[in-house]
C-alpha cells in the first residue's frame, strides 16, 4: 500500500482536505473509548452534564475541551499540561502515517458517513467554506485561548456537502473503507454506535481530494471553531499547520442529516414576566403537557407562521401570531424575505432586544441548549423560562448561506455531532 507524504495547495477553488496524524485514544490505557468521549463542549450542559463525563473516566475527553479553574489562563495551561501529559503516558498517542478518517454514526435506522481530515481554511467572502449563524465575540476568544495553548484541534467541526448522489470520488472510498475492520468502534451512551477507519492510501487519498476540490461547504456546526481557526491563522506567518483546521465532511445528498432547533434559557425572566411582556403582541395559549405533546403544538403552530413554546414554573404556553405592527418595527427591512420571517430572527431582534430586552451575549442572563428536556428542567429549577424553538429547514440555511447571508446565532442544530475524543489533530504534525 502507497502513502502519501504532506501535499501542496490545490489550484482549484474548493474544498482542499489533506491528510494528517491522527492522535487517538490508546484503548489499553483507558477503561473503554466511550467512557473518555463526549459531545462536543457546547453542547455538554454544565454543570450536571459535566460532571457526570469527569467522574465516567479520569481521562474523558472534557477535560481537555473544557478544563474547570478559576481562571480562563489557568484553564487553557490546565487543558494544555493534561494533554502533554496524557500524551507522555500514552494515553493518547499519534498514528504514525498521516491519514484521512472515515468516520461513521449509528443511530437505529440514521446511518451517517463522512470524512475527517484537515481542511485548507479559506474566509467567507471566498465562497468555498459558507458559515450561516453569526458568533458570539466572547466565545471565539474562549476557544482561541484554548487551541493556542494545546496548540491542538480537539474536536472537528461538522460541514455538509452535496454531491450528485452518485457513488464516485468520495463516496467510492467511503464504500470500500467501512468493509475493512476498522480502527476502532464503541457505542456511546446515547446509543449512538461510531466506527473509524483510516485512509492511507495514495490513490485513495488523491481521489478523495480531487472529488472535493469540485465542491464547496456549509457550517453545520462549529461556527464558534471555525471563527477561531481563522482567528489562530492570522496569527501566524504562512505557511503552518495553523493554515489549517480539523473538520468531519458529510455529503448530505447520500447521507441527511437531522436538523434540530437550538433552545433558550432566560435564567432572570420568570415566566409570568415573560408571557406578561407578550400580552398583546402575541397570541398566547396554555398548552398541556408532557413535553412531547406540547413540542407537537408547538410544530403545528409553526407551519403557520412565528411560534414559540415557553416552558416553566409548571405549564407551557405557545406564543403565535405576532403583530405585523411590532415585526415591522423590530426586524431589519435589509435583508431577505427567508431571513426575516426566521423565528430566530424574530426572537432575537423583536422579542430578546425590544420585548424583553435581554442581552442574548450575556452568559448571566441566557443559555443556549441543545436539548428541549434539559432546557425545562433547567428553567423548573432555576425560576426562568425556557424559549423552545421548532428547527428550520436545511434548504433555507443553504439558500441563505449562499447568499451570504447569515442567520442569528445558534439558530440551527443539525446532527448527529460527530463524537470528541475520537481523533484530536496536533498543530505540532
Amino acid at each position: 500500500m502507497n502513502t502519501a507524504g504532506p501535499p501542496g495547495p490545490t489550484d482549484s477553488d474548493g474544498l482542499d482536505l489533506i491528510p494528517f496524524r491522527g492522535v487517538r485514544y490508546v484503548p489499553e490505557r483507558v477503561g473503554s473509548l466511550a467512557a473518555v468521549t463526549s459531545p462536543p463542549y457546547d453542547v455538554v450542559v454544565r454543570p450536571d452534564g459535566l460532571h457526570h463525563l469527569e467522574s465516567a473516566d479520569p481521562h474523558n475527553i472534557v477535560r481537555l475541551i473544557l478544563p474547570q479553574a478559576v481562571s480562563p489562563d489557568t484553564r487553557n495551561a490546565l487543558a494544555a499540561d493534561t494533554l502533554r501529559r496524557w500524551l507522555s503516558e500514552g494515553i493518547l498517542a499519534p498514528d504514525e502515517i498521516p491519514a484521512l478518517y472515515v468516520y461513521e454514526q449509528r443511530d437505529g435506522d440514521h446511518l451517517q458517513r463522512g470524512v475527517i481530515g484537515a481542511l485548507r481554511l479559506s474566509e467567507p467572502s471566498e465562497g468555498v467554506v459558507l458559515p450561516h449563524e453569526d458568533v458570539m465575540p466572547h466565545v471565539v476568544a474562549d476557544r482561541a485561548g484554548l487551541m493556542r495553548a494545546t496548540a491542538a484541534n480537539l474536536e472537528p467541526l461538522l460541514l455538509t456537502y452535496r454531491s450528485e448522489g452518485n457513488a464516485t470520488g468520495t463516496t467510492a472510498v467511503i464504500e470500500r473503507t467501512v468493509k475493512r475492520p476498522p480502527l476502532l468502534a464503541t457505542t456511546t451512551e446515547d446509543g449512538f454506535a461510531h466506527r473509524l477507519w483510516s485512509v492511507t492510501d495514495a490513490a485513495e487519498l488523491a481521489e478523495i481530494r480531487a472529488d472535493l476540490a469540485h465542491h464547496q461547504a456549509l457550517i453545520a456546526d462549529g461556527h464558534h471553531r471555525w471563527a477561531t481557526y481563522l482567528r489562530l491563522r492570522s496569527e501566524q506567518p504562512s505557511p503552518t499547520p495553523w493554515d489549517f483546521g480539523l473538520v468531519l465532511l458529510v455529503d448530505t445528498a447520500r447521507y441527511p442529516l437531522r436538523v434540530r432547533a437550538i433552545h433558550r434559557l432566560l435564567h432572570r425572566l420568570p415566566v409570568p414576566d415573560a408571557l406578561a411582556a407578550l400580552n398583546g403582541s402575541f397570541r398566547l395559549r396554555e398548552v398541556p403537557g408532557p413535553l412531547s405533546q406540547a413540542l407537537d403544538a408547538l410544530a403545528d403552530a409553526a407551519a403557520q407562521g412565528n411560534a414559540f413554546l415557553l416552558a416553566g414554573a409548571g405549564s407551557f404556553h405557545l406564543a403565535d401570531t405576532p403583530s405585523p405592527d411590532l415585526l415591522a418595527r423590530t426586524i431589519p427591512a435589509d435583508r431577505p424575505e427567508a431571513w426575516r420571517t426566521l423565528d430566530a430572527t424574530v426572537l432575537h431582534s423583536t422579542l430578546l432586544d425590544h420585548v424583553w430586552r435581554i442581552p442574548e451575549d450575556s452568559p448571566e442572563h441566557i443559555a443556549y441548549i441543545h436539548d428541549a428536556a434539559a432546557t425545562v428542567a433547567k428553567a423548573e429549577r432555576d425560576g426562568g423560562t425556557a424559549v423552545l424553538m421548532h428547527p428550520v429547514r436545511e434548504e433555507v440555511v443553504r439558500d441563505l448561506a449562499r447568499q451570504g447571508v447569515t442567520m442569528p446565532r445558534k439558530s440551527t442544530s443539525f446532527g448527529p455531532k460527530p463524537a470528541t475524543g475520537l481523533v484530536l489533530r496536533t498543530l505540532a504534525d
